[in-house]
């Protein structure tokens, strides 16, 4: 991985055309090695989530070509590689597992970020339904050692249907339900990454079947 790290850092500083169309070789080499981890990333969520099917690792990784069309930001490309990895694949609109890779800001990670209207209602509702279930999941000593606080996407009210003095308001004010813990370089060079990325993922499952459970009701 350090490679991969190499050429990050190096695309950071030389985010242009010309710059990478003479380092494509280098950009081949390191997407195929997010895809090598991608698909080794898989079969091992598999052993203990079984929402997860064969997948094309390639149906997984986001693409490193930004969309500038509507964006004051020019940068051609992204300075990292992600990978999602879902129910149903990357597109599905299902909570899954995540990792980035970036210089210095590479983390491992999940849940759904910032899903539709209609998913999102589902999954407020159903912690509203269920609340101990959601909660003893996220508050459990295991999973906070890895995942301390959801991401901080929230209202700044109570979201519509729901009055400002629910008991429950301090959850359904996130318009998010993604978790995320950081890796330093080290742990991508040395070869740990595997192993960190799985202990997390594995607290993560409980938390996922229950963001899909939500979302499932809401698609029937």
């Amino acid at each position: 991985m350090e490679q991969v790290l190499q050429f990050l850092q190096e695309l950071a500083e030389n985010n242009n055309r010309d710059w990478f169309e003479a380092n494509r070789t280098r950009y081949t080499e390191s997407r195929e090695k997010m895809l090598f981890l991608t698909d080794v990333l898989i079969n091992e969520i598999r052993k203990f989530d079984p929402e997860i099917t064969p997948m094309n690792p390639k149906d997984c990784l986001f693409r490193i070509f930004r969309d500038v069309r509507f964006s004051k930001d020019k940068r051609p490309y992204k300075t990292n590689f992600g990978s999602f990895i879902a129910p149903g694949g990357r597109k599905s609109g299902h909570a899954g597992y995540y990792f980035h890779v970036e210089p210095s800001v590479s983390f491992v990670g999940g849940g759904i970020y910032m899903p539709p209207a209609g998913p999102l209602k589902a999954i407020r509702k159903h912690i509203e339904r269920h609340p101990e279930e959601f909660l003893g999941t996220i508050n459990h000593p295991d999973f906070k050692a890895i995942f301390p606080g959801m991401m901080d996407h929230q209202l700044k009210t109570a979201p519509k249907g729901f009055a400002k003095d629910h008991p429950l308001i301090h959850l359904l004010r996130y318009k998010s339900f993604a978790f995320s813990a950081r890796l330093n370089n080290e742990i991508l060079i040395n070869g740990d990454f595997i192993g960190e990325a799985v202990k997390a993922y594995r607290e993560l499952h409980k938390a996922n079947s229950f963001l899909n459970e939500a979302i499932d009701s809401e698609k029937n």
